[in-house]
């Protein structure tokens, strides 16, 4: 069994998302919007960790954690991919918040074992933003959404693991991920100890116009395949397979480390080896951002 849910991922008093010192805390999960209208989002920075999904039409979205801090805001909010389910099952049963589904996606979103918060269940958690137009403009109000969810899991061991870089790597710069219609490059900056992230060629920046940097970045090669949902197009919605094992890229300390992959089960987390020795492949401390990639596409990037 991976040890995901039954170790703790860091020491007593420190996040097991950011290895950094944090209370316990319930988690919430948010699904962001991510095409040019809808940044800069608001409330990125404060998650601990940032997952990069691909959805129709080669665009992407992503799916924000929370846990160690809760921001006043969090958007734009969009709506839920099946995928998103499988991926959140390592949290327990988080706290959820979205602005819909598919109708036939709906009832299985119900189903899970997570705490749905939809503007339809917790509307006095969600307000419209008057800079913006709809649908680029709702926002959620985390506090709200956890008290509506009270017995949303406290943040356990995801297999995330922090400490000393391994010996090895290769010195990298900048680093590309790349879909259809959308690309993030990450920029190692030794000032900010960090990657300075930026989205289809432009800096990403969080609503007071600071530079998103992650000290952490996992390329994570998957497989991703139609999913059973279509919107009324007819066009299906991509499903990430974030269980099994493969290939991944770790990107710290401005460095790339080959890495390998497992989850055996959705209610697992996922381990993070080295390569060439199996041993585990510990982050550095603070925001993660795991970008999903076809597996075929894990090696190339590097600049």
């Amino acid at each position: 069994m991976t040890s995901g849910c039954q170790q703790s991922g860091a020491p007593d008093g420190r996040s097991p998302f950011t290895g950094k010192a944090a209370r316990a805390a319930p988690v919430l999960a948010v699904k962001i919007d991510n095409v040019r209208a809808a940044r800069p989002q608001t409330g990125l920075d404060a998650a601990d960790i940032v997952y990069v999904e691909r959805v129709e039409s080669g665009l992407s979205r992503l799916l924000a954690v929370y846990s160690s801090r809760l921001p006043q805001a969090v958007g734009p909010v969009r709506s839920a991919r099946e995928s998103d389910l499988e991926l959140l099952r390592q949290f327990g049963s988080p706290a959820f918040a979205y602005s819909g589904t598919q109708a036939k996606l709906e009832p299985v979103v119900e189903a899970a074992p997570l705490y749905p918060q939809p503007p339809g269940k917790t509307p006095d958690a969600y307000f419209r933003g008057r800079d913006r137009a709809a649908p680029h403009n709702l926002y959620l109000r985390p506090e709200r959404a956890l008290k509506a969810a009270s017995g949303a899991s406290t943040a356990h061991d995801i297999g995330f693991r922090f400490g000393a870089a391994p010996s090895g790597g290769r010195d990298t710069s900048s680093y590309t991920a790349r879909y259809p219609a959308a690309r993030f490059t990450f920029d190692w900056s030794a000032e900010r100890r960090g990657w300075l992230v930026s989205m289809d060629g432009a800096p990403a920046k969080t609503a007071s116009g600071q530079r998103l940097v992650a000290p952490t970045v996992v390329v994570q090669g998957v497989r991703i395949r139609p999913s059973r949902y279509h919107d009324r197009w007819g066009a299906y919605s991509p499903y990430t397979e974030t269980t099994g094992s493969g290939p991944a890229r770790v990107l710290r300390d401005g460095k790339a480390y080959e890495a390998h992959w497992t989850r055996p089960s959705p209610d697992g987390g996922t381990d993070f080896t080295t390569a060439s020795a199996g041993a585990p492949l510990n982050f550095a401390a603070g925001q993660v951002w795991v970008v999903y990639v076809p597996e075929e596409a894990v090696g190339g990037g590097a600049g």
